[in-house]
């Protein structure tokens, strides 16, 4: 979708999105609509969260502002560059760590930088500093089979950092976690938020993980996913997810959801009928 006129906005902000939408095998039958008309600025160092019902297209705009996908309507710009390509400045976060089980923690941590052609020295550096900030220093020379699944994780976290993102884009990094694991990821991630001075953007389910992290949230309709409404959380932290404030907000937001998710259950039926 063209301009007619320059966008309006901070060259200094983060991520901007304007009317920026994705229509997946456009063209084809199999076309379908996951994201559309979105607006959106994230300033440097926010913590913003995504969150919406299964299908909304959380994940796509992950990867339309990871530079991955292209979106098919609007524009998207990062601190006033736009998102056309893949860059170091904004790293993607998975579900599934996706390390490589034939190298060490500090060669999967520094993986990026040989391809960017780091010598061994540099690329070990770096992979023992983002690795201090997440408290694996001590498991630089382990493999990723020698760890538990939320040290996996502080890994994938390390090797984004290790390459000095500017925009750190995490798609339910600790889904598969259990419920104590999880809680401790989110306080580790808060941590390593402070110090790198990032923006984050982090998509989840969880309306208790969303309260606990967030500057903002994000809460998307069904598809198509628009942008139904965000959410400030001036919480202090750290919260106390038992206070009255945050147990307000948990009941808004599950309010805000509850027509979305069940008109996103009753989509999936629709189409199990149909198929």
């Amino acid at each position: 979708m063209a301009f007619d006129a320059p966008p309006t906005f901070s060259s200094k902000d983060a991520v901007v999105c304007r009317g920026v939408g994705k229509t997946w095998a456009a063209g084809t039958r199999r076309a379908h609509n996951a994201l559309t008309g979105i607006d959106l600025d994230v300033a440097p160092g926010e913590f913003v969260v995504f969150l919406g019902p299964s299908g909304c297209g959380k994940s796509t705009l992950l990867y339309l502002i990871a530079g991955l996908e292209d979106a098919t309507e609007g524009q998207l710009w990062s601190f006033g560059d736009l998102v056309d390509t893949p860059s170091p400045e904004r790293s993607l976060i998975f579900q599934e760590t996706s390390l490589f089980p034939w190298l060490t923690v500090w060669e999967n941590v520094s993986f990026g930088l040989s391809i960017r052609g780091a010598g061994k020295e540099e690329r070990r550096s770096v992979a023992a500093e983002a690795l201090q900030r997440v408290g694996l220093k001590a498991a630089m020379d382990k493999r990723p089979d020698e760890l538990s699944g939320g040290m996996r994780q502080r890994v994938a976290v390390a090797r984004a950092l290790a390459m000095r993102p500017k925009v750190l884009l995490m798609d339910e990094p600790f889904a598969a976690l259990d419920v104590q694991t999880r809680a401790r990821m989110q306080d580790f991630l808060l941590d390593v938020w402070r110090d790198s001075g990032a923006s984050v953007l982090f998509v989840t389910h969880h309306i208790d993980e969303a309260v606990a992290l967030a500057d903002r949230v994000v809460v998307f309709t069904s598809r198509p996913g628009r942008i139904k409404t965000i959410v400030p959380i001036d919480l202090p932290r750290p919260r106390n997810l038992f206070s009255r404030e945050a147990e307000e907000l948990r009941i808004r937001l599950t309010d805000l959801l509850r027509d979305e998710v069940d008109r996103a259950f009753a989509e999936q039926e629709a189409l199990a009928v149909t198929a």
